[in-house]
């Protein structure tokens, strides 16, 4: 795929055009370095071979950063007026282009939007806006005795509106499932974009197409979200030398009633390729390790459940106390951040594998060997146990990849694929009349992110939309 089969993508603004933008918002002291302009206009694509030759030339003529809601407005308000696409960005953590402008026009950075509005003791819903880093908002909630439920490995680095609008889960998912799933999202405050730009609140229901829709249908402005109680988590290292004995004890974790915050099983190549944190024995030979965040009373059991699938433990330390690299960042997709430091000719895949992963996992060695290894993440996704897994591939160009993908398909795995740029392919497949008409209401005139949202290109954008702010699904925040 090339940018110019992409449908109806505005021509870049004329350099007239960006000027006189340039000149509206003089006093927010807009970016036009191209150095500084480079840099915020990249997030980590560069994970797919198939989104780095794509997306390398793609980069904003323009970028401000903001500090205020009343800053947003005044952007959106001249984008509006002056047709400039606006490009949504946090701490560009993500992975599949979410922030990459396709089309010039202007990127707008949220990361300085750091008020926590509102906490509720008996509650601990939270008010905060978007640009907060998820490890300073957590640190802020444990003044509380209270947590974030859920964050990616990036949690030290990543902003929670980029999050919401990039993200689907990571750690936290075993006890809370996904990021779309009911509950983990109370409310939104979205900025329109439009000449006179409105600021919107919506409550759940109303919210949930604008989870993970790479903010192609609204600013988000603040959001709204439960917390969970803070849990001084234990970390665990376990070894195996069979893989059979490994998965089974994945799973049987992952549904005991054991505390657990995350587990993940990373094959013997991959183990034997990680930073593990100081102190943690570096892994060798043919020996699987499973990842554990455990409350501490998960572990008086821990022993009694090793020996039945034949692990043993190799280390085990407070989070709080960890030294060096935090356990954390040896799940999801900092898996792939390491492995590929040393294997840059590697890729990956995301995939929410069916109910008896052991068919899928069988075939695919088979026809893959070792050219594919085993990164697995136990989740719960609607309350119930699923694995995730985010295999490692070496790459071998694009018609090998798209048999691997068939493949997972066919085997009956759900594929996240990271190696396209709309939110439909990295997200659920199908087009999402709800994330379409979000953003007729938010976004008449499509100049958010534009060729990121599959349903707004391909013209079912004409949909009978009520663009009236209080109608029902709209509350505030």
């Amino acid at each position: 795929m090339t940018l110019s089969q992409l449908p109806d993508l505005p021509a870049p603004p004329s350099p007239q055009c960006i000027a006189a933008l340039a000149a509206e918002l003089a006093d927010l002291a807009p970016i036009q370095a191209a150095a500084e302009l480079e840099r915020l206009s990249k997030d980590f694509y560069a994970y797919s071979p198939v989104l780095s030759p794509l997306l390398a030339e793609c980069r904003a003529q323009l970028a401000v950063k903001v500090r205020t809601v009343e800053q947003v407005r005044r952007v959106a308000s001249a984008c509006a007026r002056l047709g400039v696409p606006l490009t949504l960005r946090g701490a560009g953590t993500g992975n599949y282009g979410q922030c990459v402008p396709l089309q010039g026009g202007l990127v707008l950075d949220l990361t300085g939007l750091k008020q926590l509005r509102s906490f509720d003791p008996d509650s601990g819903e939270i008010v905060a806006e978007a640009g907060w880093l998820l490890a300073d908002l957590d640190g802020q909630l444990a003044l509380h005795g209270r947590a974030l439920r859920l964050a990616p490995s990036t949690y030290r680095t990543a902003s929670l509106g980029g999050f919401i609008a990039g993200g689907a889960g990571g750690i936290g998912s075993l006890r809370w499932g996904f990021l779309r799933d009911p509950g983990n999202l109370l409310g939104l405050e979205v900025m329109t974009v439009e000449p006179e730009p409105r600021l919107v609140q919506l409550d759940a229901s109303a919210s949930a197409p604008l989870n993970h829709a790479y903010g192609t249908n609204g600013i988000l402005t603040a959001l709204r979200l439960p917390t969970c109680e803070a849990v001084a988590w234990q970390q665990l290292v376990l070894g195996f030398d069979d893989w059979t004995q490994a998965l089974a004890a994945l799973q049987g974790l992952a549904a005991s009633a054991l505390l657990l915050n995350n587990v993940t099983l990373l094959e013997a190549p991959v183990a034997t390729l990680m930073p593990w944190p100081l102190g943690c024995p570096s892994a060798a030979g043919a020996e699987h390790r499973l990842l554990l965040l455990a409350a501490p009373d998960s572990l008086e059991a821990n022993p009694q459940l090793l020996s039945a699938w034949g692990g043993r433990l190799l280390w085990q330390e407070s989070q709080a106390a960890s030294r060096g690299l935090p356990l954390r960042e040896l799940c999801w997709n900092h898996t792939t951040l390491h492995w590929r430091g040393q294997q840059p000719d590697w890729t990956y895949l995301q995939l929410l594998l069916p109910h008896d992963p052991r068919p899928l996992l069988a075939a695919l060695r088979q026809r893959w060997g070792h050219e594919l290894l085993w990164h697995l993440e136990a989740v719960r996704q609607h309350g119930e146990v699923r694995l995730s897994a985010l295999p490692l591939l070496h790459y071998a160009g694009p018609t090998a990849l798209a048999e691997l993908i068939g493949q997972c398909r066919d085997l009956g795995a759900l594929v996240f694929d990271p190696h396209q740029i709309t939110v439909e392919e990295g997200g659920l497949g199908g087009i999402d009349p709800a994330q379409v008409a979000a953003k007729a209401r938010h976004d008449p005139a499509g100049l958010l992110n534009p060729g990121k949202l599959r349903g707004w290109q391909q013209g079912t954008a004409n949909l009978n939309v009520n663009r009236n702010p209080d109608s029902s699904g709209y509350r505030r925040l």
